[in-house]
């Protein structure tokens, strides 16, 4: 067949945009090691906005890239988002003589347990909260256009869904004589230069529905706003709630209007697809926070002391039934820890790595164990209980006194690595960062074994030899340590500093910031596979001549299939083409149909990009389809059977209409 070079401009600029995120996440300063410091776990002032009649504080609590607010109108305030840890709001009204009279939840959150209930004890205030936010608890129910009064100050509550079905925007007005307002607390709704994910419902509603949804709210709502309206969101760079959030606190209407790249797409599709693109992989304690949101998490005693040790004993060293975490400094941890311990930093994004690599039911079962000195365990505690996690504790020295194992680690240089490498005796290196990190650059001839997903993919390595893990800063390549400890690695270590000590050292590198790639032969360049097109008549070619050899997948919604498809396809959800990669793989062709060949063309271009498998994409669509006159009574086409199920499949029916009577293909 044919090859159709050309592909959609949208397609063209989302691949550039692409390309040109996984080039920025290449920078070695990134929101991970950023948040190292022992201040990154305090809440922070970021700014104070000051206007007639209130003022805005806003707060960051870095280590899970969180932005919450206190809004303050005469001696009364109004707290927006908070975490668990509420003592700073508490403390800050204190200090200023406030009297806190509600908080304003703008969703159910799922990366942090809020602190509304905790808040609303203390001050004896309302919660504030979507009439569908499904809460289990009291709330004031808040409706497109209710509102509010803090002080002089009044909240007008819009309806946002989006990220979540529930999502809502605070728009705050200074008073009767301000028509437009002047802030508006967006939530997860509306990033700075992004917007919140929609693929966390978990098949209670499908990421592309939300997306659709996020879609209206920009287009009939919120770009309707005044552009001069502040725009303060509730995570900044570094949350995992959104793609390419920008590390600036704020925005505007009128900055997010011509800048936000999610809002220059073309129409709905194009916004569709541009959303569930490049989505990083949810920590697996999402779903658990919003639903202790949702039910009201129960009240904590923030100055309990530690609880008594553990029991020292070898069954903790099974990792099958136990979690040893590990909480100090990467270099004290290689020094000397207990065998198959995952080593976690409290001076890192801890609560986030934590939700991430350890089961929710391995806590709920006490079998998550914390290993660290005495203060370290006691901020650690304090700390995961903002997700939602408890744990036990011991000490290393508690450990050695019942005369129990442990394990040293010689961490490797940078000029050593590389000397070794040029040499030609060098380890396996494994780049333990997500693929767009690790393509945007690295450090040589590497293996990306990502380290959500390290336990399982080191089943391709050999546990024989030596294997040193490299990451940005060293603090994620520390616990892919343990994490090949217990899967038999004896030979495991990290490179010391990471990537930021190898750039330091002059050192060359691949990618983007390859400013020295003299000193390395430059390597094959990476290949973009473009997605086809196929032509009506092509694919009535196809189904003649060649039945039985291609994939014909529907993306349309189902009551849009039902009413009229092209015989031999299949109904398949968009989320479920993008993500399950049973799609990736097969015997013939992958082609995808919707109304106008649009969004198809935008899926293929997506899916080309991480298979060799044949990707098309009707031309035209549904539309086109029809123009070439519909079906006729002998197609009886046949294309082969999908490798898996996906969750929404819609039988075609058994035999078309003679006549159809022509109508709109859907969207």
């Amino acid at each position: 067949m044919k090859r159709t070079v050309g592909i959609t401009l949208a397609c063209v600029l989302g691949l550039i945009c692409s390309a040109a995120w996984a080039m920025e996440q290449g920078k070695i300063k990134d929101s991970e090691s950023a948040a190292h410091g022992d201040d990154a776990a305090r809440h922070q002032i970021v700014d104070t906005y000051k206007f007639e009649g209130f003022e805005v504080v806003q707060v960051n609590l870095p280590v899970l890239a969180h932005y919450s607010y206190i809004l303050v109108s005469g001696k009364e305030a109004l707290i927006v988002d908070p975490d668990r840890d509420v003592r700073f709001y508490l403390d800050y009204a204190s200090r200023n003589g406030l009297a806190i009279k509600g908080v304003y939840l703008t969703h159910s959150h799922a990366d942090f347990v809020a602190g509304h209930l905790e808040i609303a004890k203390a001050a004896e205030c309302p919660i504030y909260q979507s009439a569908s936010s499904g809460a289990a608890y009291k709330i004031n129910p808040m409706k497109e256009g209710s509102s509010f009064k803090i002080g002089t100050a009044l909240v007008r509550v819009l309806e946002t869904p989006g990220h979540t079905p529930d999502g809502t925007c605070g728009l705050v007005f200074g008073g009767e004589a301000d028509k437009a307002g002047k802030v508006l607390f967006t939530g997860d709704t509306l990033f700075v230069g992004s917007v919140g994910r929609p693929d966390l419902l978990e098949g209670r509603m499908t990421a592309a529905t939300l997306a659709s949804m996020g879609f209206d709210t920009w287009t009939k709502k919120l770009s309707k706003l005044d552009d001069s309206i502040l725009v303060l969101p509730a995570h900044g760079a570094g949350s995992l709630c959104g793609a390419n959030l920008s590390d600036s606190p704020k925005s505007t209407i009128g900055a997010e209007r011509t800048s936000n790249p999610y809002f220059t797409m073309k129409g709905r599709s194009e916004f569709i697809a541009a959303v569930l693109r490049d989505l990083p992989e949810a920590p697996q304690y999402f779903k658990h926070n919003a639903a202790m949101n949702r039910q009201g998490p129960p009240l904590f005693d923030w100055a309990a002391s530690l609880p008594p040790e553990a029991n020292a004993e070898q069954g903790l060293m099974d990792t099958s039934r136990f979690y040893i975490v590990d909480i100090r400094d990467a270099p004290v941890y290689a020094a000397e820890h207990i065998p198959a311990s995952v080593n976690i930093g409290v001076r890192g994004r801890f609560e986030t790595w934590v939700g991430s690599m350890v089961p929710w039911a391995a806590q709920e079962s006490g079998r998550l164990v914390l290993l660290g000195g005495k203060a370290e365990l006691q901020e650690a505690l304090r700390r995961l209980h903002r997700i939602g996690y408890a744990a036990g504790v011991l000490t290393l020295d508690a450990w050695k006194r019942s005369g129990l194992p442990t394990k040293k680690v010689e961490f490797i240089k940078p000029a050593d690595l590389y000397a070794q490498m040029k040499a030609g005796t060098g380890p396996i290196i494994v780049d333990v960062r997500l693929p767009n990190e690790w393509m945007g650059l690295r450090i040589g001839d590497v293996v990306n074994l990502p380290l959500t997903h390290l336990s399982q993919l080191s089943a391709k390595l050999d546990p024989t030899q030596p294997v040193v893990a490299v990451c940005n800063s060293a603090y994620r390549s520390s616990m892919a340590i343990g994490i090949l400890e217990a899967k038999g690695f004896q030979k495991a270590t990290s490179l010391d500093g990471g990537s930021e000590a190898w750039i330091g050292a002059g050192l060359p590198v691949y990618g983007a910031e390859a400013t020295k790639a003299a000193a390395v032969p430059e390597p094959a360049r990476r290949e973009i596979r473009l997605a086809d097109r196929m032509s009506v008549d092509e694919l009535r070619r196809t189904a003649k001549d060649l039945p039985g050899t291609f994939e014909l997948v529907d993306i349309r919604p189902a009551e849009q299939f039902n009413d009229y498809h092209i015989p031999g396809s299949r109904n398949v959800d968009i989320a479920e083409v993008l993500n399950n990669a049973a799609f990736l793989a097969g015997a013939g062709p992958l082609i995808l149909v919707d109304r106008d060949g649009s969004l198809a063309m935008q899926v293929a271009g997506i899916i080309s990009q991480k298979t060799k498998r044949t990707i098309k994409a009707l031309h035209g669509g549904l539309d086109a389809y029809w123009k070439d006159g519909g079906w006729s009574e002998t197609e009886t086409w046949k294309s082969i059977p999908a490798p898996m199920a996906p969750a929404r499949t819609v039988p075609p029916k058994a035999e078309p209409p003679k006549s159809p009577k022509k109508k709109s293909a859907g969207c």
